[in-house]
């Protein structure tokens, strides 16, 4: 039945890829057709193509590998400087460029020469670029709104949930039997000790009333090596202990009490809290996703100083991260380990749209990067066309015309070099040591 449950979430999560890729390029090729560009090719996918029809000018179909997907525009690039697009060059840079401005006119039909995508106003093929990721990111504040304020989040209570036996090094934890964690030689938990059961709720932590988890795990990891006054709520009764708190590796942590990367030296008790569903109100909501929004600039900014720990977990057996850079093949298996968790159906559906809602929020985030091939290099050339020109106005100077693009081609082909190599280092490390979800 694992198993079944587990291909059941592979294919799930393959689904609601292929709608999120559809959807982008739907984005592209509607206002491209709002503009009256031409679009013979609208594909899902790459590869061979597995079906297609054609409906007036565009062919829609899929194709093999679910990888991707493109709409095909016609005159992505201007004419080279002598109005050709045929010339040959014996320079490899000056080739790609060559061969990038031939592709986007290999189509081209009499008729044809005021409908392509380069003749438009920089501010409408800014709005055609934009589009693919906008959809992205559309898709993923709806379907983020409709798990947070329909169903809720995770939130840890100032109740205890477990207490810990032994006290354990954050950094030790990864090599500890999870069954049977605590070794003779570890100290007691203070918890344990002093006597906090399951079910105690924190009414005051040190004299101060407790109002929240984070403030109460603030409390905590203030106070190392200290002897502190706790009172707790236990079947309708105040109870009072008095733990000596020890110090202790811990995660580190955001404002909310969330963990973060890298461990820190802080006062250590030892219990873990219960934590209950909470639907959130719109406002809320909001500044959730702009913690993610943040959150994801910020993971994809340092992906550069991910690759070390990457290449020691794919080739070196090093252990792979939670927070770890997945590719599709990787997300795929967390899908498929989603739906086999011993967890009620409800919340494995929920887990899987919130996979599904930050892999769309990560499609707009890397698509906005203003480097060819992606949407968001397009998108610089456009916005730098219309630079150009306001300033030839401004300074009463001959319209430069349009922004070659096409001469980007061999920084273009380097970029897709990198994310080539990068993707692959992340298939490999997602098949020999796959980030594993825990219930």
């Amino acid at each position: 039945m694992t198993a079944l449950m587990t291909v059941l979430g592979i294919v799930v999560f393959a689904v609601g890829l292929m709608i999120s890729i559809a959807w982008h390029e739907l984005g592209h090729l509607t206002w491209a057709k709002i503009f009256r560009i031409r679009v013979p090719q609208y594909m899902v996918g790459f590869g061979p193509t597995l079906w297609s029809r054609k409906k007036g000018e565009t062919e829609y179909g899929f194709k093999a590998v679910p990888l991707g997907g493109y709409i095909r525009m016609i005159g992505m690039f201007p004419p080279g400087e002598d109005g050709r697009v045929t010339a040959r060059s014996t320079s490899p840079w000056r080739s790609m460029i060559e061969d990038a401005r031939s592709a986007a006119y290999e189509e081209l039909q009499p008729g044809d020469e005021t409908r392509m995508f380069y003749t438009r106003a920089p501010w409408k093929r800014v709005i055609v670029m934009f589009a693919g990721p906008f959809m992205n990111l559309v898709l993923a504040v709806a379907l983020f709104l409709t798990v947070f304020m329909g169903f809720g989040i995770s939130m840890s209570t100032t109740t205890v949930g477990q207490v810990e036996d032994c006290v354990i090094s954050a950094s030790d934890t990864s090599h500890r039997d999870a069954n049977n964690p605590c070794r003779p030689t570890d100290p007691v938990a203070p918890a344990k000790a002093a006597g906090l059961k399951a079910g105690d709720r924190f009414v005051s932590f040190d004299g101060k009333a407790v109002g929240s988890w984070s403030q109460l795990s603030d409390d905590i990891r203030r106070h190392p090596d200290d002897t502190v006054t706790v009172v707790v709520e236990r079947d309708g009764r105040q109870v009072t202990l008095h733990p000596h708190l020890t110090t202790n590796t811990v995660a580190r942590t955001d404002r909310d009490g969330n963990p973060l990367d890298g461990t820190t030296k802080a006062g250590f008790f030892g219990f873990a809290p219960a934590s209950h569903i909470q639907p959130l109100g719109f406002t809320d909501s909001v500044q959730h996703m702009g913690d993610m929004a943040d959150q994801g600039v910020r993971s994809l900014v340092s992906l550069p100083e991910r690759i070390p720990d990457l290449w020691n977990a794919a080739f070196h057996h090093a252990p792979r991260k939670a927070d770890s850079p997945m590719g599709v093949v990787g997300a795929a298996r967390v899908g498929g380990q989603v739906f086999a968790l011993k967890e009620p159906a409800i919340d494995r559906v929920v887990t899987m749209v919130m996979l599904v809602a930050g892999f769309n929020l990560s499609l707009f985030l890397f698509n906005m990067l203003p480097l060819l091939p992606l949407d968001g290099g397009h998108i610089a050339g456009a916005l730098w066309e219309a630079v150009r020109r306001h300033a030839a106005r401004v300074f009463r100077r001959p319209d430069p015309g349009p922004f070659d693009v096409a001469k980007l081609m061999p920084v273009a082909y380097v970029v897709a070099g990198i994310f080539v190599c990068f993707t692959l280092l992340v298939l490999i490390a997602d098949v020999v040591n796959p980030v594993k979800l825990s219930s």
